[in-house]
């Protein structure tokens, strides 16, 4: 749909998850494993409590009386669970977490903090992010790294770079101690993860010498300025690393030969030939500094033959690779199977789905992500049904929210509204989702089919969960409504907005609706 902007959480290839982001040897984040945030885990507690939640929540009555009445205890594991199950409703998460301060003995530690200040700071309300920071400093629970590189990571995410590196320079003067190695690379990471790669060089620059560069540093420069299209300039401090005698692995390589492949134009055909001489040339270097390719080098090849459409050269290409004895994994698999289903090979993919998983390799969602764009693109009801009812009955993994917002647009566009009903429904049952881009999706194809009633239902739950509708969600429903006579009911859906307002603070103040004139 046009003039719609899908926000992701990750910035991964759907099909190449460990190519377009740094392994999870070079994640920053994934090095806090005292007090990182806690996962998702088994809990029927949890359960329980998430549901009495979300079902019987009201603003205007006190959490407790709720919660009460079904006789919870509240732990800090419990408290921990819950506020994962309702992460996507941070409204209610923040009404959950202040029940929590009045118990007399608050289960609260700073990774509660933490895991809160992360649900808050994903909808952009960062004002109240920082006033929890204030409170933990306030009430002698004092703010980890943790709790400075989760602000970090979301304020980088909204595009607050300027902001994000005072958040790190005021590290210290409130844990204590200085930003390590690594919480300055978790800096240059973010940076680069997220497009601002010139932010990154900058502070790079002005500050490597308080922190020692390594393999892992450089190589996180590299992929910035790759993710940017400038391989010069990810050349450039590739000889600038080996220059200062850091000697380069099969990681920075392959980022690199990444950089080079996924984003080169690829037709007409000369260019494909280019593109695959200057992957060939890493991989002599490679050899030539004894560095062996790996299964990883390999697939971000597959991947270029997948995007110039050239189905037999992929499976040729998997191919040599068993005959070398690299195991494809995961990734290899999806990038070969997106080639084939989007070449209309299906009988091929499904074939090559078959043998993937009799080798022991659990495809992803992702994976049937390919078929389901294929399937989307005949407008194959029934072949995506189909799939979907497998994928679910073979549980070798559970569809994901790109699964669920391909399947919603794509019978949105059929306006087959009962199969979106049970997709919306199942989406909330097993806990995937609705997320912004959800809410998104349906509310704009509900408004291309001019139910405006429903929109309007959509819209007022998508911020009573805490969620800020886009600027064009805002203009869309507005101008349908009043060129639908229905005046009446913008203005009582203004007057929620209003008394939302406060949720979203000065990000829902940009949003001025300019009177409109049909």
């Amino acid at each position: 749909m046009p003039g719609i902007r899908i926000f992701t959480s990750s910035i991964s290839l759907p099909f190449l998850p460990s190519l377009h982001r740094l392994p999870s040897s070079l994640r920053p984040f994934s090095s806090l494993s005292d007090d990182a945030l806690p996962s998702l885990q088994p809990s029927n507690d949890a359960e329980l409590v998430s549901n009495i939640l979300l079902q019987h929540h009201n603003p205007f009555h006190a959490m407790e009386s709720s919660l009460e009445l079904h006789g919870v205890s509240l732990s800090t594991h419990l408290l921990h669970q819950t506020l994962l199950r309702i992460r996507h409703s941070s409204k209610i998460a923040l009404s959950f977490f202040h029940y929590s301060k009045s118990l007399p003995t608050p289960p609260l530690t700073a990774t509660s903090y933490n895991l809160l200040i992360d649900i808050l700071a994903k909808v952009r309300q960062f004002d109240v992010a920082w006033q929890l920071i204030v409170e933990m400093d306030q009430n002698k629970l004092s703010p980890t790294s943790t709790t400075f590189l989760v602000l970090i990571r979301r304020l980088i995410s909204a595009g607050l770079t300027r902001q994000a590196v005072r958040a790190f320079n005021d590290i210290e003067s409130f844990i204590g101690t200085k930003p390590t190695t690594e919480d300055f690379r978790f800096l240059l990471d973010t940076l680069c993860k997220y497009g601002y790669v010139k932010v990154a060089a900058e502070v790079f620059n002005e500050r490597k010498h308080g922190f020692v560069p390594d393999v892992k540093m450089y190589t996180v420069m590299v992929y910035g300025w790759c993710k940017i299209g400038r391989v010069d300039m990810a050349e450039r401090f590739l000889r600038d690393m080996i220059g200062r005698g850091i000697e380069p692995n099969v990681v920075t390589y392959n980022v690199l030969l990444n950089g080079i492949c996924r984003r080169a134009s690829l037709h007409p055909e000369e260019r494909f030939e280019r593109t695959i001489r200057s992957a060939d040339k890493v991989f002599d270097e490679m050899w030539e500094r004894g560095i062996e390719p790996d299964v990883t080098s390999y697939s971000i090849v597959l991947h270029v033959y997948s995007r110039a459409h050239k189905p037999q050269l992929s499976l040729d290409k998997l191919k040599l690779m068993r005959e070398r004895g690299i195991s494809p994994t995961m990734a290899t698999y999806t990038s070969v199977v997106k080639c084939l289903s989007s070449c209309g090979r299906l009988d091929d993919a499904e074939e090559l789905l078959s043998e993937m998983v009799s080798n022991g390799v659990s495809p992803c969602a992702a994976t049937y992500n390919c078929f389901f764009k294929e399937y989307r693109g005949r407008k194959d009801t029934d072949g995506a049904l189909k799939l979907y009812k497998k994928m679910k009955q073979d549980g070798l993994c559970m569809p994901n929210m790109h699964t669920y917002n391909i399947l919603v647009g794509m019978f949105l566009t059929l306006n087959r509204m009962e199969i979106v009903k049970e997709l919306w429904n199942d989406m909330k049952d097993n806990g995937t989702g609705p997320d912004l881009d959800s809410y998104t999706v349906l509310i704009h194809g509900l408004c291309e089919k001019k139910k405006w009633r429903k929109a309007c239902k959509f819209f007022v739950e998508m911020i009573e969960k805490g969620f800020l509708p886009q600027k064009v969600t805002f203009e869309t429903l507005y101008r349908g409504l009043i060129q639908s006579n229905m005046l009446r009911t913008w203005r009582r859906l203004k007057k929620k907005l209003d008394q939302e307002s406060i949720t979203f603070g000065s990000e829902f103040q940009s949003y001025h609706l300019k009177p409109y004139r049909r």
